[in-house]
């Protein structure tokens, strides 16, 4: 059966070879991290913790699933265990602000360790993962008071948080939300409303649960601008409370779902529920997306982080399971037949698989460095503000569709015995295919995207990333030149196709949601192509091992030729145009 074994030399290759960490911690502030010892140290730990505690827990976690009775909620065994383990040892404070009790470290780190966590046990890390979310937007936006009150057990992990936007009418369109808050004289706000899908919104793995909820106040405007954000606790009087709840918060359903089975999603009834407004009136929007948008970076690393535990279990059965002889002749002639390893196909579906980890990964921790510097101050001119805003739904679509079709390939290469639950790859598929919806689907990330990151700011910022790529490709051994010359000509295409595009949506703007998906796929191939293109060279003038460089290059050869081809066909579909989407029998012409 699959065990999860952290990579933890490529983890160190793209962030002390390809990410220079230690000199960008020092170079924004994060002083106490330019430590190469101790990066090292946290990343073996996390590897300790994942690969012995919560991946052993994943598929019997799956088998079990939750249970709910009178509103509350039993994880499977040994979570809960688990879970006080991780709070101990000091996970959950990692990269949280340290005048609340937190490490302070960088939240790069952080990604590193939720890979990890994701990886082994993609139910698990959701009950810790929706945390971090709920502090960033409260450390943004709360009052002094909510901070002080609240960020101090978030942050430790005594208490965990969600985060309450879907109804049952709406899900990502929040402008027809339901719920109420009405002002109280003491300054709180009754909330009242039910919300779904709701992860991690009842359990016992934490004494307390700090919801985070969208609501209206009674004089609202209607539409997204008239939206607010409240923290409404589970249990308000903690020192005294003996029941489950007190403040009217119950659960009165966990769905049934196709995946992530170990992680309790949940309908939330709220009445007359006490809350505290966070943010300014109206303004819950903009406060909730500080939170969405470290949800949907931990969303692009969950996407990438299953596909490598995909990686790992089909390649362990490729190289033990055997059928049928090698067409050039038996590899293993003393056995009945030689390993699956052995036929190009199967090579074709690992090589698929590992090409997209490790791009993704590189991509996945640049992009956390801009998050890094954004949290220190050292955005003076919001550059890397706007590539970050860029970059993350890339991440977070492109990782998450590559995530669900490495899980199918190691379906694939399991063959019939991939599709029988013992051998756990099954369930990769069904953990894996969540990641595309939540946190904003693919279109509307994809919308976002071109919409609002490329469009908007008429493709400022797209071209700033497209010439950095370009630059760093000219500057590659000469062995690599040749993909380095492919990169640089798909660049100016790059160029073209953004303009084309543009060009088509001032006449129609439907042409936006027409061509958004396969223009973000693009520019995801793209982007990854220049991380392992960049890996590989960096790898020729390091230290590791001779194997490990040469499988650099090997991962690049294999991708410039057989995955980043696939843009064609994305280039295509960006310009048909949206006439050939309409459709007399759906009732759209």
């Amino acid at each position: 059966m699959p065990k999860y074994i952290a990579p933890v030399e490529d983890m160190q290759f793209i962030l002390h070879d390809c990410l220079n960490i230690t000199d960008h911690y020092q170079n924004i502030g994060y002083e106490d991290a330019a430590d190469t010892s101790l990066v090292n140290a946290i990343i073996e730990e996390a590897a300790k913790f994942s690969s012995e505690v919560i991946s052993p827990l994943n598929y019997p976690g799956d088998l079990e699933g939750c249970r709910l009775e009178n509103g509350q909620v039993t994880t499977p065994k040994g979570f809960k265990e688990a879970y006080q383990q991780y709070c101990e040892a000091g996970w959950s404070s990692l990269a949280c602000p340290a005048e609340f009790e937190g490490q302070g470290l960088p939240h790069s780190l952080s990604v590193v360790t939720e890979e990890m966590n994701s990886s082994a046990n993609t139910s698990w890390s959701m009950y810790p993962g929706l945390t971090h979310g709920s502090i960033s937007a409260l450390h943004h936006h709360g009052s002094d008071d909510l901070k002080n009150t609240y960020l101090p057990k978030l942050i430790s992990g005594e208490w965990t948080g969600t985060m309450c936007l879907t109804e049952a009418h709406c899900g990502s369109d929040l402008g027809m939300l339901k719920s109420k808050a009405i002002p109280q004289e003491d300054g709180s706000y009754s909330i009242t409303g039910t919300k779904i899908f709701i992860s991690a919104g009842e359990h016992d793995m934490s004494s307390n649960i700090i919801h985070l909820v969208l609501a209206r106040l009674p004089d609202a405007p209607e539409g997204s601008g008239g939206i607010s954000l409240f923290l409404v606790p589970k249990i308000l009087d903690t020192a005294n409370s003996t029941i489950h709840t007190d403040n009217n918060v119950v659960c009165s359903a966990i769905e049934h779902k196709m995946g992530i089975k170990a992680s309790a999603t949940c309908v939330v009834n709220f009445e007359d529920s006490k809350g505290y407004l966070i943010g300014e009136a109206n303004k819950g929007l903009a406060c909730m997306f500080t939170m969405m948008n470290v949800a949907r970076l931990a969303t692009s690393v969950q996407g990438y982080a299953l596909a490598e535990l995909s990686l790992q279990a089909s390649l362990d059965y490729a190289k033990d399971r055997i059928q049928m002889r090698a067409l050039s002749g038996p590899k293993a002639p003393e056995k009945a037949a030689d390993p699956i390893i052995v036929h190009p196909d199967v090579r074709r579906m690992l090589f698929t698989q590992k090409a997209f980890v490790e791009g993704s990964r590189g991509l996945a921790y640049y992009v956390a460095t801009l998050v890094d510097k954004v949290h220190a101050g050292k955005d003076e001119d919001g550059q890397h503000d706007k590539r970050l805003g860029l970059l993350t739904p890339i991440c977070k679509t492109f990782m998450t569709e590559i995530g669900f079709e490495s899980t199918n390939h190691a379906v694939q290469t399991y063959g019939g015995h991939g599709f029988i639950c013992e051998s756990e790859v099954e369930q990769q598929v069904r953990d894996a295919r969540i990641a595309m919806i939540y946190e904003g689907t693919s279109g509307i990330q994809a919308l976002d995207f071109l919409g609002r990151k490329v469009l908007r700011d008429k493709g400022e910022t797209l071209v700033s990333w497209i010439g950095e790529i370009k630059s760093l490709a000219g500057q590659v051994d000469d062995s690599l030149k040749p993909a380095a010359t492919q990169l640089a000509g798909r660049c100016d295409e790059w160029l073209q196709l953004t303009q084309q595009v543009a060009g088509n949506a001032m006449k129609n703007p439907d042409e936006i949601g027409a061509a958004a998906f396969d223009f973000l796929m693009y520019s995801g191939y793209l982007s990854v192509a220049h991380v392992l293109l960049q890996q590989a060279n960096t790898a020729l003038t390091s230290e590791r091992s001779k194997d490990f460089i040469q499988a650099k290059q090997e991962t690049v050869r294999f991708y410039f030729s057989r995955m980043l081809p696939r843009i064609d066909t994305h280039k295509q579909l960006a310009i048909a145009g949206e006439d050939t989407l309409g459709c007399v029998e759906f009732g759209w012409e």
